[in-house]
């Protein structure tokens, strides 16, 4: 049987801990569907794209602080580097209004759409 495809995942999120902690359940509880590593966080948008350069990630997920805007520019950014980038914005205000857990949950319900499977 083959090894699932592997992922190489960035955060934008300006909490770092925050998206570590969040991404770190986030890829335990799916470990068995996806193989996600996550490369790297970048703690704004504004320096979302040299980051993307350096790690040219699978996926990016943009943290629910940031708004449709800054989210889209951040995508836009991360296809210029890979083109078959997935992107996933965290809807915004959830992390405030439900925490934590309400994210991850989410995030665990997107994935197979995002990634197929």
């Amino acid at each position: 049987m083959a090894s699932p495809k592997s992922y190489k995942l960035a955060t934008v999120n300006s909490n770092p801990e925050r998206a570590k902690m969040i991404v770190g359940k986030v890829i335990e509880a799916v470990k068995d569907q996806y193989t996600i590593v996550h490369a790297a966080n970048a703690e704004s948008p504004g320096v979302a794209r040299p980051l993307f350069e350096v790690i040219v990630p699978d996926i990016v997920f943009a943290a629910s602080m940031w708004s449709p805007e800054q989210s889209s520019h951040v995508f836009a950014q991360a296809r210029e580097v890979n083109p078959d980038c997935k992107t996933l914005a965290i809807p915004q205000g959830l992390q405030a209004e439900k925490g934590p857990e309400a994210v991850v949950e989410w995030i665990k319900g997107k994935l197979p759409g995002l990634l197929g499977g």
